[in-house]
């Protein structure tokens, strides 16, 4: 396949590393998404239980759309998409780029077929391994860091695809199996210790040379109070004791907010979790599971950590808090390259923080909100973070359905308080 970019001669341009990088990082992250999909059946590409969690064949669709309607049209003579209302159909959010279709409505949609939006990828995967083999280097340059945002924008939607699956097959009283997996296990818990931190004028924020989401910057100096961070994420049986000590049912522990979640949807325990025969077991991508003691605890709303972190006398740490307290430790973590698909126990005894990264969000008691100097995307890319700064929580640490590849530092995540669908769970400072 041929195409013409524009500003360019009709030449071969020699390779340099970072378009060969670009062009491997492109074909890894695109087949890792089709990876993820392999062992679902058709059935279970299209159904949309709930208006936050979208069908497996709309992000499959939706990632292609991205780089069509932010590269492709834009830097490519006579490009030409599979079909004109898929810009309407697959569009999320982005108003500056058309209507987009009802988020609501996503899992009606039989047409197009499974195979017609697998079609549709390997179109758009054609277009672009074409474009970075062939643009010329100012057009490259021009547009890499839009095929680099595409690349990790994919990434947050595998990420999506398997939290969505999971509360989609969570709804169905067969309890599908998604993929069996080995998972780390343990019989006994170190106790929770604490990491101190002394106060003082901090750097956070993206450090630079490499990509980072524009709400990662300006780097810039924050002032941080003494704290101490516990040694590790919070476990199932600790949470069980909050849950039989009366947590879920007085009020003093809970934001108001908070506790009138609790009266209506009736909430009293972790998203997931059945009791039977006074014994709690929780949906997994393992099917249905016995809760295992000393896994941390996850799909937790904001509120619920909020509220044990309460009821255990401490407070959830701020995202600066967190931020600082993760350059002390290697990046390492139970991420998605795992392909455990869960949260796993502490590996060891070791002195120090454990479970900082790829295990699940940690929530912060951080508003999700600008830095100061910050500055969006240009264009409709602006609509990716700036627009949702307000009225959510910062989340930190990645989890066990992240990319390592994907995750940095300074990775800011954010929900709404009462979300527990994603990889969710609690740390707690003082």
């Amino acid at each position: 396949m041929s195409v013409k970019v524009k500003k360019i001669q009709n030449k071969t341009i020699p390779q340099h590393s970072s378009r060969d990088k670009i062009k491997q990082n492109f074909k890894n992250f695109r087949s890792f998404t089709h990876e993820l999909t392999k062992q679902l059946k058709p059935e279970d590409f299209t159904i949309q239980v709930v208006e936050h969690a979208s069908p497996a064949k709309w992000h499959l669709a939706h990632t292609s759309w991205f780089f069509e309607a932010f590269l492709l049209e834009k830097a490519v003579d006579g490009y030409e998409t599979k079909h004109p209302q898929y810009n309407y159909l697959f569009n999320s959010y982005y108003l500056q780029t058309g209507e987009p279709h009802c988020r609501n409505k996503r899992g009606s949609l039989s047409r197009p077929t499974i195979d017609e939006v697998f079609e549709y990828r390997e179109y758009v995967n054609q277009h672009m391994l074409d474009f970075i083999d062939h643009s010329s280097e100012s057009d490259f340059t021009k547009w890499k860091d839009v095929i680099e945002i595409g690349l990790n924008h994919e990434q947050q939607h595998q990420e999506l695809l398997l939290t969505d699956l999971k509360y989609m097959f969570s709804q169905n009283p067969l309890h599908p199996i998604y993929k069996e997996s080995y998972r780390p296990d343990r019989k006994t818990m170190p106790k929770n210790g604490w990491q101190h931190f002394k106060e003082g004028v901090y750097e956070v924020g993206h450090p630079g040379g490499s990509f980072g989401y524009d709400n990662e910057l300006p780097r810039h100096k924050t002032y941080i109070h003494d704290f101490h961070l516990a040694n590790r994420l919070i476990t199932n049986g600790e949470y069980i004791d909050f849950m039989e000590q009366g947590g879920y049912k007085d009020p003093k522990y809970w934001l108001d907010e908070g506790y009138a979640m609790i009266i209506e949807q009736g909430w009293d325990s972790p998203l997931y979790w059945i009791k039977k025969s006074d014994m709690w077991f929780h949906f997994t991508m393992n099917g249905l599971e016995k809760i295992n003691l000393y896994e941390p605890v996850t799909h937790v709303s904001y509120y619920e950590a909020d509220a044990y972190a309460r009821w255990a006398g401490c407070r959830l740490p701020t995202e600066f808090e967190w931020e600082v307290a993760s350059e002390t430790v290697e990046m390492n973590g139970n991420f998605v390259d795992a392909r455990n698909f869960h949260p796993a126990p502490v590996e060891n005894e070791k002195k120090g923080l454990q479970q900082m990264f790829g295990e699940t969000w940690q929530w912060t008691r951080s508003s999700y909100a600008a830095y100061p100097g910050y500055e969006t995307f240009p264009g409709a890319l602006g609509e990716y973070n700036g627009k949702f700064m307000c009225n959510q929580y910062v989340l930190r640490g990645g989890s066990c359905a992240t990319s390592k590849s994907h995750f940095r530092k300074s990775y800011r995540n954010f929900f709404h308080s009462k979300f527990r669908w994603q990889f969710t769970g609690i740390r707690l400072a003082k």
